[in-house]
């Protein structure tokens, strides 16, 4: 059904199209941080870009296209392919071409098949992109060994800074922010925070004022187009995908969790869970696991930025952006966080994460947020990330998280 709405094209149309997308390629002259990480990855001989619509994949491929010698790129969702491994084989064989890039890849039929065939018949390097995280590691077809998995998120704070302002500054670690070893050019940028969380980390920003129209058409293509294709659900399924991630943004950022998602949907707390994961594999959602005693194990369900200003304001999201932004950020630096949990009545901060052999304990605020959230804290080292430019006692901007 998905596939009527693709053009079909002869082999020639193909090769024209892989044409264009090299010219387009080289256009596009800044290119993002993990590029010379995937230009010179070695071992397996497939590589997998996933992350969420918009964050660059396709401009990522086309870049390497046009650096990359015997190459050819195909969109997947935008061309219909009645049998992608013999197209690639007449490529290969009669073109002479090494290595593919392929868009969207969860939109060919049988995909896992059709890699596990092209990896045992096929002498070629494959390259591939998704909007959704592949059970890649959970296939039939044991596709975990043949398959290099990179994530790209949108842009951090300091990649947003880099494509803005062309300032490539240095990273941040939290011991940096603790001790406040950073430049001045760091807190320099603070003034471009907001524009960065209203929109501003989507690299298609960079050239559409109002990235939050897109943002919309994105979501509904993820939940109408992409999600179909890794899980079997009904239509009124998909409705409730889009109530979930409504009421996510709308609701206070305390109060997600499967019981409520449960309690809302009218539906049970195991299907709350399945289409959170679903949702979080398509990156509209984000989950945090709680970390201390006596709590029940249900995570935290944040969203990815910006979907939130979809169903609010920005003055009535700001305190959810906050959070937000904190966790996605350290998703980029792969730094595992977690939520703290007490009993009941007991103030606790926000989070803690690991960083290396550290272990940090952070509550995520505005101006007012002070000490008494970490009252009974036994870990020392404990920093408030404050929206705004305090730097007095443990207090640090927030903005600093991108860095």
């Amino acid at each position: 059904m998905i596939g009527a709405n693709l053009s079909k094209m002869s082999l020639s149309d193909l090769i024209d199209l892989s044409v264009r997308a090299q010219v387009q390629g080289k256009a596009y002259t800044r290119k993002r941080f993990c590029f010379e990480r995937l230009i010179t990855c070695k071992g397996k001989p497939f590589v997998a870009i996933i992350g969420p619509r918009g964050a660059g994949k396709t401009t990522l491929l086309k870049q390497l296209l046009a650096e990359k010698k015997d190459t050819f790129y195909l969109s997947l969702d935008s061309v219909d392919v009645p049998d992608l491994f013999d197209t690639l084989k007449i490529l290969c064989e009669t073109y002479h071409y090494t290595t593919f890039l392929l868009d969207e890849i969860h939109h060919a039929p049988a995909y896992e098949q059709t890699l596990k065939k092209i990896y045992d018949f096929l002498e070629v390097h494959l390259v591939f992109t998704s909007s959704v995280a592949l059970s890649l590691y959970e296939s039939e077809f044991d596709l975990s060994r043949r398959v290099t998995v990179l994530t790209l998120y949108s842009f951090s704070f300091r990649e947003y800074l880099y494509f803005k302002t062309g300032s490539l500054l240095p990273t941040l670690t939290i011991q940096d922010i603790l001790e406040k070893k950073w430049l001045p050019e760091h807190l320099r940028n603070g003034h471009l925070f907001e524009s960065f969380i209203r929109g501003g980390l989507l690299p298609f920003s960079m050239e559409d004022p109002e990235p939050l129209k897109s943002c919309e058409n994105i979501l509904n293509k993820i939940i109408r187009r992409d999600v179909p294709l890794i899980a079997n659900l009904r239509i009124h399924e998909l409705e409730l995908l889009s109530q979930m991630t409504r009421f996510v943004g709308s609701a206070s950022v305390d109060g997600i969790s499967y019981s409520s998602l449960s309690h809302n949907l009218k539906i049970t707390k195991y299907k709350a869970a399945q289409y959170v994961d679903l949702l979080e594999k398509a990156f509209i959602l984000q989950r945090v696991m709680p970390k201390g005693t006596n709590v029940l194990k249900e995570p935290k369900i944040l969203l990815f930025l910006p979907y939130r200003l979809l169903f609010k304001s920005y003055e009535d999201a700001v305190g959810g952006l906050r959070e937000d932004y904190f966790v996605e950020m350290m998703a980029i630096k792969g730094w595992p966080v977690f939520y703290l949990k007490s009993t009941t009545g007991k103030k606790t901060p926000d989070y803690l994460v690991k960083e290396g052999s550290h272990d940090y304990v952070i509550e995520i605020g505005g101006k007012g947020k002070g000490r008494e959230q970490f009252k009974g804290i036994e870990l020392t080292k404990s920093i408030i990330l404050s929206h705004g430019d305090d730097t007095q006692g443990i207090k640090r901007p927030l903005f600093l998280a991108g860095y």
